[in-house]
């Protein structure tokens, strides 16, 4: 079966060197508290692979292609200096890794909006992962909602992190209100959203996400979140054709069972959770027209 991972991280080495010290000189708190934090046996949540780790272990999964997504950064300037390394990544690897730019609004609309088409110039081929509630800005931001416009009028789709309202707390965790989702892609109806983690569960109990056909959703970190059931139960409740698998690497998604990011164990549990080929490659192939 083909698989394209549709969320994967992934940094360039000067952070891997001293993670902790380059977050507080770039002023990313919020990326240090989720990406070097340690669990309570003192082994980090997840590595910082290098590209060459990150080919050879989707090698070792049976991966076809990653798409490589950004974060919701704090400050504009480091959103560009990952968009730069991305485009550099997709180049030189263009038949293993597609990329996506991140932007923040507060780098003003007049340069959010010449990122986005620089990005997409240098072929990235969407935008994300963002997260307005953990970038400190409403949905109705004027300059966001200016580059939602036009990442529907680039054909650009938009990830979006969601946080499951019932989930356990953790650090640096965010709540995510299902309105704010629902209102989002209302209002840009011709924008394609993708729901990062199974867009937190929200559409089991919201039947408005029903109506929302611009809205896709991942698997992303499933196994950190829940247990193998999801893929049936969830699989069931969300459309066939708008669902797309994707792992969050380099995140340690088997903790109590790997010292790496599991991906072998996850497409595993995919497959013998009954996760269709559409699923797994097919839905993110014509999303984001990838060969």
């Amino acid at each position: 079966m083909r698989i394209i991972d549709a969320h994967v991280h992934l940094y360039p080495a000067e952070v891997d060197r001293e993670p902790s010290a380059w977050a507080a000189a770039q002023g990313e708190r919020n990326w240090a508290v989720l990406c070097t934090r340690k669990r309570r046996d003192g082994r980090p949540v997840q590595s910082l692979p290098t590209i060459d780790t990150l080919l050879a272990t989707l090698d070792a999964a049976g991966i076809e292609r990653a798409v490589l997504l950004g974060w919701y950064w704090e400050n504009g300037d480091t959103c560009v200096w990952q968009n730069r390394f991305y485009a550099e990544c997709v180049r030189a690897h263009p038949d293993r890794l597609s990329g996506f730019a991140t932007v923040h609004p507060a780098a003003g609309e007049a340069a959010v909006l010449a990122e986005i088409r620089r990005a997409r110039d240098e072929g990235l081929i969407g935008i994300g992962e963002l997260s307005p509630h953990a970038q400190g800005h409403g949905v109705d931001e004027p300059a966001f909602l200016a580059a939602m416009a036009l990442a529907g009028e680039l054909n650009l789709p938009v990830n979006l992190h969601v946080t499951d309202p019932n989930s356990r707390p953790f650090a640096g965790r965010v709540e995510t209100p299902a309105d704010d989702f629902v209102a989002l892609a209302q209002r840009c109806s011709a924008t394609t959203f993708i729901l990062a983690h199974w867009g937190g569960l929200l559409p089991l109990g919201d039947p408005r996400f029903g109506q929302l056909k611009n809205v896709y959703y991942d698997t992303a970190a499933s196994p950190l979140l829940y247990d193998a059931s999801v893929w049936t139960h969830a699989g069931a409740a969300l459309p066939a054709d708008r669902v797309l698998f994707g792992s969050d690497f380099p995140l340690n998604l088997y903790p109590k069972l790997d010292q790496g990011p599991g991906l072998v164990r996850f497409v595993d549990e995919a497959v013998t959770s009954g996760a269709s080929a559409a699923v797994m490659s097919v839905n993110a192939a014509r999303l984001l027209r990838l060969s």
